[in-house]
């Protein structure tokens, strides 16, 4: 099947190109690294043309593994084609791989993207000077407006009218020489790409074709042009290109004199003082808003009307599905064991988590808008200095954005890391943000203990940001892992007003998940919650317990009540849904739902525990180790079972310990004396102390 690969710069718009040319659905941001992996579809305007949509680069060196996947598949995987797509706001960077990929000799079509935001620049670009330079044809596409999108699908889908193109950059005549004369030492049989590009590559010492320096004897003629031209390699082959790129754009471009807006939004957005205030205001009004005041007021709603006492429609009351299925099954005599099974063990289990989904996708909306207006990029950038305290970057910023959806893709956007402590201190880190699994717990704790107050879920977050850093620092000293900085680039989008359909992917992207595992996992452990709950082991076989209480479930809960009595909830109740929610977060929730919202129980959480301890609960279960299939992404991404272990050991801990001194330390300071348990909490503090603060590196 002919195959065209889709490279370009990272956040240039490749995905948003790949989702108009394809039909795709895949999820868009408006930041670097979203895409870690080769992505595959069919072209809508040919279907027997396959695309592939590679992660962004910078250029064609290997030095980060976006780099390496990219390269990978232009060099070995040979494409029939190249749609090279380039961020028309920034030619001068983008053209750097263009040059590059035009050494390929591979069949190409360039496309100049956000001409939208050329014109309201005032820019201008003479299309005709870059095809006679380029050698191939190039043509203006506005990725997120739709414009020129189906011309260029129109000619994509013509394989063999795209001609081949021809290198354009000449360096000075010193360097010319030292590359005709490693050009002419290449074998006679050359790798497919063109002599020119290894030579290249070779002069540059490649870090791929380091070994290849050496054996062909090419190290002496590229010292000798270093010295005469008073530079490194790379840096004269990088400066080469650039003075090209420029003359040839002092030719071809034409800039506006319109300011750009994004300028003036920035000078307060990433001021030297305001920016953090204004980033801590952001996030407090996005959880304000989505979980303490509109989104609670429309989980309150769909759940009073789904699964309490009813709504009205038109002044009509009509009865919730618990109170038609109760009459309907009461009418029919259904025998009372399936009565309870849908009653208290399905409804009672998934609508209670259902009833959290308003909330979750509010949230989920108003991150996919700051995503997509490129504000969380310029927080990345802000929030490099203070990670790097840690041990971390802001590339760690990427994986914990992606955690607040899922922490399976925020762990695989780890990739994108290139020093190996920082990547495993994020998948190590990444998951203690509440997810979307998460956010149910923090709405029931918030509603059920604190009358649904504003600063349940903004702490949540801080104390997951928390323990991230905690554990950047605790790997930081460690001298198992290799250290050094590696350095931060990142790229800073124009602002803009994403489109209604990438802000409804974004919803989608993080709440299908959770809608799915509603249907299959969290359904699954809800009947098998109602089955361990409601019968027990007695003679040999099961039978009916004659109470909630009394059932296989409350008996092996009271077996492990111990271990969390120190924390406060060493209720058998609490301890079955602490354990459940290994499994997935979400069946913390339906699993109280069974025990409390049954018929024979009521709704006695409130009474169950203390505010002290339920928040005490959030906090162990917000850092607990991860969902099963977020553990299966870190055994993946660690490559060893035994990190992988120690990685789930360790987040188990930290999220005991955290809500032991919680829980200590809030009864002491409440004047509840001072008990065996404040003794531990307190050993635990100092201790911790002289790892994190003491304790040489």
């Amino acid at each position: 099947m002919p195959t065209i690969a889709l490279a370009g710069n990272p956040n240039s718009g490749k995905t948003t190109l790949f989702n108009a040319l394809t039909g795709s659905n895949q999820f868009v941001g408006n930041w670097p690294g979203v895409t870690v992996e080769r992505k595959e579809g069919r072209l809508t305007a040919n279907p027997a043309v396959k695309l592939l949509d590679l992660p962004g680069v910078y250029s064609l060196s290997p030095f980060s593994p976006e780099e390496t996947i990219t390269r990978g598949v232009l060099l070995s995987t040979l494409p029939d084609a190249i749609l090279n797509l380039v961020d028309g706001s920034n030619l001068e960077r983008n053209l750097y791989l263009t040059s590059q990929l035009l050494e390929l000799g591979i069949p190409m079509l360039i496309a100049v993207n956000c001409v939208d935001l050329m014109e309201k620049r005032g820019d201008r670009l003479n299309l005709a000077a870059l095809e006679r330079a380029f050698g191939c044809p190039v043509r203006t596409v506005s990725a997120l407006k739709g414009r020129g999108v189906e011309a260029l699908a129109r000619q994509l889908g013509h394989l063999a009218r795209l001609p081949a193109p021809r290198p354009w950059v000449r360096f000075a005549p010193v360097l010319e020489d030292a590359l005709k004369g490693i050009e002419a030492a290449l074998p006679k049989q050359a790798e497919p790409p063109p002599r020119r590009f290894w030579s290249i590559k070779l002069f540059e010492r490649d870090p791929a074709q380091a070994q290849a320096v050496q054996d062909r004897g090419m190290e002496a003629r590229i010292r000798r042009t270093e010295a005469l031209l008073g530079d490194s390699s790379d840096a004269l082959i990088a400066a080469g290109r650039y003075d090209q790129i420029e003359a040839l754009l002092a030719h071809c471009l034409r800039k506006g004199q319109k300011k750009d807006a994004s300028q003036r939004i920035d000078r307060i957005l990433t001021h030297r003082i305001l920016a953090l205030p204004c980033f801590a205001l952001v996030m407090f009004l996005v959880y304000f808003i989505s979980v303490s005041t509109v989104g609670a007021w429309l989980s309150a709603a769909l759940d009073e009307g789904c699964f309490g006492q009813g709504f009205f429609l038109f002044g009509l009351r009509l009865p919730s599905l618990p109170l038609f299925l109760s009459d309907l099954f009461a009418r029919w005599q259904v025998k009372p064991w399936l009565s309870s099974l849908v009653l208290d063990g399905l409804l009672g289990g998934v609508g209670t988590v259902l009833g959290f989904v308003p909330q979750m996708m509010l949230l989920f909306a108003c991150l996919s808008f700051l995503e997509g207006c490129g504000y969380l990029a310029r927080i990345a950038f802000l929030l490099d200095r203070p990670l790097r305290r840690f041990g971390l970057s802001g590339r760690a910023f990427v994986p914990m954005l992606l955690a607040t959806g899922c922490g399976v893709p925020a762990i695989l956007s780890s990739r994108t890391i290139d020093s190996p402590r920082e990547r495993r201190a994020a998948i190590l880190g990444c998951t203690f943000l509440p997810c979307s699994a998460k956010l149910p717990i923090i709405a029931l704790i918030a509603g059920t203990f604190f009358g649904g107050a504003w600063w349940v879920a903004p702490s949540a977050y801080l104390a997951g940001v928390a323990a991230i850093l905690l554990s950047a620092r605790l790997l930081q000293k460690s001298k198992r892992f290799p250290r050094g900085e590696a350095p931060f680039v990142l790229e800073l989008p124009s602002y803009r007003l994403p489109s209604p359909g990438s802000l409804w992917r974004g919803v989608w992207e993080r709440s299908s998940s959770f809608m799915k595992k509603a249907g299959s996992v969290i359904l699954l452990s809800s009947l098998a919650v109602w089955f361990l709950s409601s019968y027990r082991w007695q003679n040999g076989r099961f039978s009916a317990a004659p109470s909630l209480a009394e059932g296989l479930l409350a008996q092996l809960g009271r077996h492990l009540a111990w271990i969390f009595a120190p924390l406060g909830f060493g209720n058998w109740q609490a301890v079955a849904a602490s354990f459940t929610a290994m499994l997935a977060k979400e069946n913390a929730v339906s699993t109280l739902g069974v025990l409390y919202r049954s018929a024979e129980g009521g709704n006695h959480l409130a009474q169950a525990l203390s505010p002290l301890a339920a928040y005490a609960f959030l906090l162990f279960n917000l850092l607990c180790a991860p969902c099963v299939a977020a553990v299966s992404a870190m055994r993946r991404e660690l490559g060893s079972l035994r990190l992988t272990a120690l990685a789930v050991s360790y987040q188990t801990l930290l999220a005991y310990v955290s809500a032991l001194l919680l829980f200590q330390f809030g009864r002491f300071f409440d004047g509840q004396g001072f008990t065996p348990g404040t003794a531990a909490a307190m050993a635990v503090f100092l201790a911790l102390s002289w790892i994190f603060l003491l304790r040489a590196p």
